[in-house]
């Protein structure tokens, strides 16, 4: 049983089971769920003395004591501003909660404050062409292109390495050597990096095959070219609350058709919707996936990550999304690089 799982309890339970609950951990809290783990209230110990006080035994439904309307945190809230929370409302922790109200983590004061260090393996994909950005990558991968006078890659690392992770991979095909020189073993910055080296490119997966022991742990895999805000941690705790095999980061993408769109049935006109949006999950190129999954992927082959979660779906593992809210970009086009290096101070400062 994860955590999480452990401070739950259901509405039917009593305030002895809720209490039983409070007094076997380390939280100090119980999160009253219903059967798709959707938030119902909060009970603390404060909730269960006051609830005696006024009479109700402990065998009373905890629905009597719970706190219905508590303080939660939304997936894409980070961590200063859920921080900024704690203090202002003196709480030592937060339920957070998707957009349907389900509980997905419990964001606690003392993880806050000391970020954790972590095992998870971290691979950076440098080894693409980067074509589409014309003449910049002619010299220059499109890793080392510089966003405030930093590689992009860099960027990324030191946001890593702020979450607390210290392993790394970076996978590597074009102009190699020059990533390979600039961030050499990883000492500049005090962790630990190694190299997939693909001699022909390998894809967003097939790189993963180049990985000679297996991992312990789940690893987090990114594209090398993203620049995001999305919090490492939580999409790690995320994954692993959910018990996934493989955890894919989607993003909203909205397209509106610039006509009227016409309804028919058979030839009669039945409605005229103008200039509808159309709403979709797009991939958001970071992954976690767990070690099992490199079994999956063949090696010396061309093999990119939609292919490997396809397998993984038809073979009805455990595959989640994890919808990125805060801010993200995919440096694949000029004008991408120049809404990056633009929008770079206010993101990131």
């Amino acid at each position: 049983m994860s955590t999480l799982q452990s401070v739950m309890v259901r509405p039917e339970s009593t305030i002895l089971e809720a209490l039983q609950v409070i007094e076997s951990g380390t939280l100090q809290i119980a999160l009253v769920v219903d059967d798709r783990k959707v938030l119902l209230g909060t009970i603390t110990d404060g909730d269960i003395r006051r609830g005696l006080l006024r009479g109700e035994s402990l065998n009373s439904s905890v629905t009597t004591i719970l706190n219905n309307n508590p303080i939660t945190a939304k997936m894409s809230d980070s961590h200063d501003y859920i921080f900024s929370l704690m203090k202002r409302k003196q709480l030592r922790q937060i339920p957070v909660v998707d957009y349907e109200g389900r509980v997905v983590k419990l964001e606690l004061l003392d993880r806050i404050i000391s970020t954790d260090k972590r095992d998870n393996w971290v691979v950076l994909m440098a080894g693409g062409l980067g074509s589409r950005l014309g003449a910049l990558t002619k010299d220059t991968p499109k890793p080392l292109l510089r966003i405030n006078n930093k590689p992009i890659l860099e960027i990324i690392l030191e946001n890593f390495i702020a979450s607390g992770f210290h392993r790394f991979y970076i996978s590597i095909n074009y102009k190699w050597e020059m990533i390979q020189d600039y961030f050499g073993d990883g000492s500049r910055w005090g962790v630990e990096i190694r190299y997939l080296h693909e001699k022909e490119r390998l894809g967003t997966a097939g790189s993963l095959s180049l990985i000679k022991d297996k991992p312990q742990e789940s690893l987090l895999v990114i594209n090398g070219d993203l620049l995001t805000k999305v919090d490492f941690q939580h999409l790690l705790d995320y994954h692993n609350d959910m018990n996934a095999i493989a955890t894919m980061c989607v993003r909203d993408y909205e397209l509106q058709v610039p006509y009227g769109v016409i309804k028919v049935d058979s030839n009669k006109l039945t409605g005229i919707e103008e200039k509808p949006i159309q709403r979709y999950f797009i991939n958001g190129g970071i992954y976690v996936i767990d070690p099992s999954v490199l079994e999956y992927i063949p090696s010396n082959t061309f093999f990119d990550m939609p292919t490997l979660f396809e397998q993984l779906i038809e073979k009805k593992r455990n595959t989640i999304v994890f919808p990125i809210r805060e801010y993200w970009i995919d440096i694949g086009r000029l004008d991408d690089f120049e809404r990056a290096a633009g929008e770079f101070a206010q993101v990131f400062a």
